[in-house]
């Protein structure tokens, strides 16, 4: 009777390592479409039974992970993964292209007359092209800005700046105004505080401006009477780092506030720093899913936890905009940044890629800035990172994502590595690793402020 049993425990045990043998992460369904020409297979899978995808025995990472990208042609793909007894059938539906008799040619339409125009909420982009995406944001409009419009394309304005320059913004950000007519410079005065540089440029009515933010800090408004193509253009000779600032009207005053760089204490450069960590996605939002079915937010909060208490440890005030597994809106990140003052934002997640990518050919860390004023912190952190982590060097870039767009803070988003690339999963789950994470971030940001604060 014993032994019957131990026949049947040992027969339900391999029936359930059979079941488990094989986990596809992505694509989510056995039947899917997919409008690319190539898309991958990513999931797990037992090392000692071999993996076969329609034959073709594929490599498994000795942490179980697998990636591997296949071709799609046009219409149905049957793909069979088998692994030892067990099988998983995909269809994968490639739609037919449109072709070039289903496309249209979006070309620009000239106005005779230019048009009065006025944005109608906060936070409007305004852009150097007329596209909704991308890295093409040239400033952010409040409510009730006024706007010279001279033509569009692509259900976008062609913004009149000066003679020479031109941006554009979405026809929905704007409702027809009162007759455009040049503003008058009143007077600029400098507010004395303790943390920024603080001037209140004050104009008889709104006007248009960009915010170049560079060294020399220049804030250019424009129709402006009085002056060469009505453009006033505010300079600020900053001799310090930018960490932070931010521009916009009370009123007809335009108020700008640059923060002023802190007194290093050379012993513990992060001491009294205001820190922001946000551990991306979480709650509802999942993110990206890994080869092993890690959720992404898990990962993020993991590192992020680690990163604060290696900062509060230098001295850093550190903010988290999430402490456990709560969804949180971007804005909300944004704002809880903002309302603090503080003076870096670092965003943590977990990178993937679209569907005709090869995860396998994309790894490592890359680190992600909006304006130029965070660019050098990026590279610090990078550098901090890929010398002392397993994960190779993805690169710095600019990237326009929603928390590092809007924060007043230096502002980064860090993709510490690929949750989809079976090597760089398996580091990114495991928990020393996590830890010498935390570290080299800290290292990065603590180097940054621990530089000769120049230009």
């Amino acid at each position: 009777m014993k032994y019957r049993l131990f026949i049947l425990t040992l027969l339900l045990g391999l029936s359930i390592q059979s079941v488990f043998a094989l986990d596809v992460v992505y694509p989510k369904q056995n039947n899917v479409t997919i409008n690319s020409p190539s898309t991958f297979f990513v999931g797990n899978s037992s090392t000692e039974i071999p993996l076969k995808i329609n034959g073709q025995e594929i490599p498994v990472h000795p942490s179980g992970g697998f990636a591997y990208a296949v071709k799609l042609n046009t219409g149905n793909n049957q793909f069979v993964i088998e692994a030892g007894d067990e099988k998983q059938i995909f269809n994968i539906t490639r739609p037919k292209p449109l072709g070039s008799a289903y496309t249209t040619r979006n070309t620009e339409l000239p106005y005779d007359t230019a048009q009065s125009f006025m944005t109608v909420k906060d936070n409007t982009p305004l852009r150097s092209t007329p596209i909704d995406s991308g890295i093409n944001r040239i400033a952010h409009y409040q409510k009730g800005i006024p706007l010279l419009v001279i033509g569009e394309k692509s259900g976008f304005y062609k913004v009149k700046l000066n003679e020479t320059e031109s941006a554009w913004i979405n026809i929905k950000d704007v409702v027809s105004a009162d007759t455009f007519t040049p503003a008058k410079l009143i007077k600029r005065n400098v507010i004395d505080d303790k943390n920024y540089y603080i001037f209140k440029i004050d104009f008889d009515k709104k006007v248009p401006y960009v915010i170049e933010g560079k060294h020399p800090f220049v804030v250019k408004f424009y129709n402006i009477e009085g002056y060469p193509e009505n453009t006033f253009s505010f300079t600020f000779p900053l001799k310090q780092k930018l960490i932070g600032y931010s521009g916009e009207f009370e009123g007809n005053s335009f108020i700008l506030k640059v923060r002023k760089f802190p007194k290093i204490n050379e012993k513990r450069p992060l001491k009294n720093i205001k820190i922001v960590i946000d551990a991306g996605h979480g709650g509802d939002e999942k993110g990206a899913i890994g080869c092993l079915r890690h959720n992404e937010k898990d990962i993020n909060l993991a590192i992020s936890k680690m990163l604060a208490t290696e900062l509060k440890l230098r001295g850093a005030n550190v903010i988290m905009t999430r402490y456990g597994d709560e969804t949180v809106g971007l804005l909300d990140r944004v704002k809880k940044t903002n309302e603090n003052e503080a003076s870096v934002f670092i965003s943590i997640h977990g990178n993937a890629l679209p569907d005709n990518m090869d995860p396998n050919e994309h790894s490592g860390t890359s680190v992600f800035y909006y304006y130029p004023q965070a660019e050098p912190l990026a590279d610090s952190i990078l550098k901090s990172m890929t010398s002392q982590l397993p994960f190779s060097d993805d690169q710095v870039r600019q990237g326009s994502f929603a928390v590092v767009r809007n924060t007043q803070a230096i502002s980064l988003l860090i993709e510490v590595g690929y949750l989809i690339n079976p090597s760089d999963n398996a580091y990114l789950i495991d928990t020393e690793t996590q830890q010498n994470t935390g570290k080299a971030i800290a290292d990065g940001i603590e180097n940054f402020f621990a530089e000769k604060n120049s230009n």
